[in-house]
């Protein structure tokens, strides 16, 4: 029989959840009109939050209300259609259910043991994505973080290689006193995998880049860089650069690989490219992922499920294994497979059923179409850019990335380089669409990325009527 304790613990509980569906139903209904950015100083936030701990406690309901009404002001509509800022998706309505049922049932997606259900989902939904993707069925993966993660447990998995081939065990010796492990890329990696050098010991400052002219490495220049190398080496290709969406010819750096004296591994990160491949219509920009060792993705990009979630897949299983081995006598002897094994953690957030939520429930078929409307938004987008008087198209949207910059009539480039930076805070600040800025070929630019599953054309409208007003307005 029930106590009477745990019927109030139930009813606080149920309270509490009805008020966060009430806050979360208001907050989505609203991202159609609500204003993009949210834009308050550190001071205001600072101001709005930050208090001394409580002495004492209060109702859920009542602190979750509480957070939200001190907060709000802080929160960006980036799960709306309107948010065109870095590479962030949206969340589909099964991601979001099964991102709260996988809290509500609160599972250490770790081990096994800890939660059969969550390994098993994980392994059908890595089975999924490699399906979508056209990937090889036997590669090892995992879930993670995003792609800064999913990159560390590629590079991690390439490290115990490189170790192999020179004789040690890298991750059971280090790398103190050992050969030093080359890393070559192109000049635009992205800061996430040079993060990930940092963390390995593999040292950020070695990194060795050939030149990507227009965003793509120069294949030749690569070649050149791999002949100055010797002994077993580290590739990390890029599908798609950040900032225009251009992608390496991971075919050609394949064939880099393979024909390295000293032997090579390629990693290539695939954060937001990689699904370029759910699409007949864009596989050919990826072609010859499937040859690589190791590929790094995220997946509240794209798939649109929420923050926090990526993915990693590793051509040598037993390689990624070895990577990660640890062991005590309080994890052994599980009956199934074990995601620690695989990644750096060992408590996981069950990540894995919003994934499964979301694939189950669009399909290959509906990916494809996300995937395709995506850059066909993209496209339209870049269009007008080359269409409109005072902005020019700073590189061909090769697919949902379009970096562009208004023009500074009468303007040297620094003044033009303050303008672009003067306009992203302006379009920012007009709330009706949310863009960043970059640079590009040493010029400030503009970003606009096309990944949410919402989007449609009248989105993209509002994107250009913003841009276009705040154009005139600082051109004039």
């Amino acid at each position: 029989m029930r106590s009477e304790s745990s019927s109030t613990a139930a009813a606080v509980t149920e309270q509490a959840l009805v008020r966060a569906h009430a806050l979360a139903s208001a907050f989505l209904q609203s991202l159609p009109e609500r204003p993009v950015a949210a834009l308050p100083s550190p001071d205001e936030m600072a101001a709005a939050l930050d208090e001394p701990l409580p002495e004492a406690g209060c109702d859920p309901a009542a602190a979750i209300d509480e957070w939200f009404a001190r907060a709000e002001r802080g929160i960006t509509a980036s799960p709306g259609p309107r948010f065109f800022g870095f590479v962030t998706g949206g969340v589909t309505p099964a991601a979001l259910a099964g991102d709260w049922l996988a809290s509500a049932i609160d599972q250490n997606a770790g081990l096994w043991a800890s939660s059969p259900a969550a390994a098993q989902t994980e392994l059908v939904v890595l089975r999924w994505l490699k399906e979508l993707f056209g990937l090889p069925a036997d590669w090892a993966g995992a879930l993670t973080s995003g792609a800064t993660m999913a990159n560390l447990v590629g590079l991690i998995a390439a490290r115990q290689w490189a170790g192999r081939q020179l004789g040690f065990d890298a991750a059971g010796d280090g790398l103190a006193g050992q050969p030093p492990i080359p890393v070559v890329s192109s000049t635009e990696i992205h800061l996430s995998a040079v993060k990930c050098l940092g963390t390995l010991g593999l040292g950020r400052n070695q990194l060795r880049k050939a030149a990507a002219p227009g965003g793509s490495v120069d294949i030749a220049a690569m070649a050149a860089l791999l002949r100055e190398v010797a002994g077993p080496v580290i590739i990390v290709g890029n599908a798609a650069e950040v900032n225009t969406g251009q992608f390496d010819d991971i075919a050609a750096l394949a064939d880099l690989r393979d024909a390295h004296p000293g032997g090579a591994w390629l990693h290539v990160d695939g954060a937001f490219g990689l699904f370029a491949s759910a699409s007949p219509r864009f596989a050919h920009l990826g072609r010859g992922i499937e040859r690589a060792d190791s590929v790094a993705s995220d997946a509240h990009k794209w798939l649109n499920v929420p923050y926090d979630s990526g993915f990693a897949f590793v051509r040598d299983a037993a390689i990624l294994r070895e990577a990660f081995a640890a062991g005590g006598a309080y994890v052994l002897g599980s009956a199934g497979w074990d995601p620690f094994t695989h990644v750096p953690e060992m408590s996981r957030r069950f990540r894995g059923l919003a994934a499964w939520c979301a694939l189950k429930a669009f399909g290959r078929q509906g990916y494809r179409a996300v995937v395709e409307r995506c850059v066909d938004n993209a496209a339209a987008f870049a269009r007008w850019v080359e269409a409109t008087p005072g902005i020019e198209l700073m590189n061909p949207a090769a697919l949902n990335i379009v970096c562009f910059r208004i023009l500074g009539r009468g303007r040297d480039e620094a003044a033009t380089d303050e303008l672009n930076r003067t306009a992203v805070r302006a379009i920012q600040g007009d709330g009706r669409a949310f863009v960043t800025g970059t640079v590009w070929n040493g010029h400030a630019a503009i970003r606009a990325a096309f990944d949410n599953w919402q989007t449609t054309l009248d989105d993209v409208a509002l994107l250009q009527g913003a841009v276009a007003d705040v154009t005139r307005s600082l051109s004039g």
